[in-house]
């Protein structure tokens, strides 16, 4: 007959967010003169206790004297402690509560505020074992009770020889003195807490590292509020997307890794192995041989606008959404190239570069005002329509060409090829996007059909320009100058030489593709496509993918959720929907969207259901990848 599994968990930083004590102190320190600093003094030996660096015994006395608490301040704590439940424990109340009996709290906190917070969750009150405060007649804490157990060193594992307790026991917690009791014999196992604390020596020591109460269920088989735990989603970040991705994905729970350059494709194949998430920019390439080697990927993101360096194709084929940024950086990029239109009509460049040289060129000639102008912009897409605005407002007549019919904004008028569009206008601004038929887009012909004296700019794509074409109408003279912030082939990383046909020629601005590079663009990015990581995972929802059929989807209540990702062939939803009926199955919801590839199927059913539906949904012909949420 298999042994009854009993878990014994700590309190202070694991079923809380925080040390009890410490909290404590802020309260009734509160208008304390010397608050932060005495704080602090509680806080440093607190974590010398919880090392094993200090006799607890001695720690504890020492914090109560800083303290200087009073029954009042033990209910207020109560009630900030109610706020600070470590997420993982508030999400699995359930758990809690199905296996009260089978739990103890084993703190050496005290009793005082942790029976009011963890009875609420269903524990038995028998079952917490915790130090009691002494106090005096006018309610102050001016002690504890020096004779219980959990007041002294190795407390916890005296305690539990003491109860003798018959079991499998698994102790959870984040402190030395947890250790101790696997230490001394006292438990099968001991997982160090990481949640809200890690501490070297405690992990060290580890049967398991458990990053929150989802990690431990899961390995217990008994996962009752998620799926799977999102400790085990890997995410791997490259090219210094902003530090704002990594603080979101690290706070929803996943592991998050970064790299600052991009990686060629060999060193991608290995690190892309046991990767969930992988969020790049745009000079790594992600090919299908890369995605071959990605047994593990559920969703891609790009922190950028384009997304022609990842086989999107390759990518629905094996059932992972490709997410990207369309509109975080459009002002960005928008506002350099306005930038530009100034500095090359001005022809600024070559005067800045003459003023490095020593050379005073003080001449109007071949500087002109932008008012008045006419501006041609190529692709009226998110950049092209805003870029169309605000130069309107500068004095820009402005013109656009795009193969889509697009609503023009403003005062903008539509010209209906490209040739009247480049023969129109002294500034052309090309915002086309990277799809291969868009090669060469500019290329000699194009270049020759600009007026003389014109200005180019291009903030798009490298390979839509033909640069040795380019190179030619700039030093014969017909283009007036260019701007170029993207180009065929770029360095990895900052510290690779930049080579282009380009460098060295006159009233030319070269940037290295910083068009959405500023601060605020990168932070919105950084904001954006973890949301739709996270959105994805949590609900199904495929809004924003570049891809994947777009589905948003609900938030799941009191149902699980059966994500079927499939080959987009007839009969599909038929064939789900037959196998659900065979098990008696309800369905309370279902969404439906399909691509020209792939097919995506959402089901809410019932929490009670046979498990070898599971196996037959996976087994149907057709099926990419299915999941299961709840």
């Amino acid at each position: 007959m298999k042994n009854k599994q009993l878990y014994l968990i700590d309190f202070d930083s694991t079923f809380t967010q925080v040390e009890a004590l410490d909290e404590l102190a802020n309260i009734s320190l509160k208008d304390h003169a010397r608050q932060k600093e005495i704080s602090q003094q509680i806080e440093e030996i607190t974590n010398l206790a919880m090392r094993g660096d200090m006799n607890f015994n001695e720690s504890l006395r020492q914090r109560l004297q800083l303290v200087e608490a009073s029954e009042k301040d033990i209910e207020k704590l109560i009630q900030v402690l109610r706020e600070k439940i470590s997420i993982s424990f508030a999400r699995n109340a359930s758990f809690l509560k199905t296996y009260a009996s089978q739990i103890y709290i084993i703190s050496n906190g005290f009793k005082e505020f942790i029976v009011p917070i963890v009875t609420s969750f269903g524990i038995l009150e028998s079952h917490v074992y915790a130090n009691t405060f002494v106090t005096n007649d006018h309610k102050d804490i001016i002690g504890f009770d020096e004779s219980n157990i959990l007041a002294h060193n190795n407390g916890k594992a005296k305690l539990l020889q003491e109860l003798n307790l018959e079991g499998d026991i698994f102790m959870i917690g984040d402190g030395y003195n947890d250790y101790e009791v696997k230490a001394a014999g006292l438990a099968n196992k001991f997982y160090a807490f990481t949640e809200n604390v890690v501490r070297e020596n405690v992990i060290a020591q580890a049967d398991h590292i458990t990053p929150s109460l989802d990690e431990f269920l899961y390995l217990h088989q008994m996962n009752i509020s998620l799926s799977y735990p999102k400790n085990r989603i890997k995410v791997l970040l490259l090219e210094n997307i902003h530090s704002s991705a990594q603080a979101i994905l690290e706070k929803e729970g996943y592991q998050v890794s970064i790299h600052a350059g991009a990686m060629d494709e060999e060193e991608l194949k290995e690190k892309i192995k046991d990767i969930s998430i992988l969020g790049i920019r745009s000079k790594t390439q992600l090919t299908q041989e890369v995605l071959e080697n990605a047994k593990r990927l559920i969703a891609v993101g790009a922190f950028c606008i384009g997304t022609n360096q990842i086989d999107l194709e390759a990518c629905a084929k094996k059932g992972i959404p490709v997410f990207n940024a369309p509109y975080s950086n459009t002002r960005s990029v928008v506002e350099l190239a306005i930038g530009e239109m100034i500095l090359l009509l001005r022809n600024l460049p070559d005067k800045m570069q003459q003023m490095h040289q020593g050379k005073w060129n003080k001449s109007a000639a071949k500087s002109y005002e932008i008012r008045g102008k006419k501006l041609g912009i190529i692709g009226y897409g998110n950049i092209g329509a805003q870029l169309s605005i605000l130069a309107e407002s500068l004095g820009f007549d402005v013109y656009y060409y795009d193969l889509i019919e697009k609503l023009p904004l403003g005062n903008v008028t539509k010209c209906n090829s490209l040739e009247e569009l480049l023969q129109t206008c002294e500034v052309i601004s090309l915002h086309v996007d990277g799809r291969p038929e868009n090669k060469n887009f500019m290329d000699e012909e194009q270049f020759q059909q600009m007026q003389k004296g014109s200005v180019f700019i291009n903030l798009s794509r490298g390979h839509v320009v033909n640069l040795n074409a380019l190179k030619k109408y700039l030093s014969n003279g017909h283009l007036n100058g260019a701007a170029i912030d993207v180009y065929p082939v770029e360095p990895k990383t900052n510290d690779e030489a930049f080579e282009s046909v380009l460098k060295g020629l006159p009233n030319l601005i070269l940037t290295p593709h910083i068009g959405g590079s500023t601060l605020e663009a990168q932070e919105n990015i950084a904001h954006f496509v973890p949301q739709r990581f996270i959105e994805y995972i949590n609900t199904g929802s495929t809004t924003n993918s570049v891809n994947f059929p777009n589905l948003q989807l609900p938030v799941l209540k009191n149902a699980h959720r059966l994500i079927h990702i499939h080959y987009n062939t007839p009969g599909i939803l038929a064939k789900i929907n037959e196998l659900l009926a065979k098990h008696h199955i309800n369905i309370d919801g279902q969404y439906l969207k399909t691509s020209e590839q792939i097919g995506y199927v959402i089901t809410d059913i019932n929490k009670a259901y046979d498990e070898t539906i599971i196996k037959e949904l996976k087994g149907l012909e057709g099926t990419i990848r299915f999941r299961i949420l709840y």
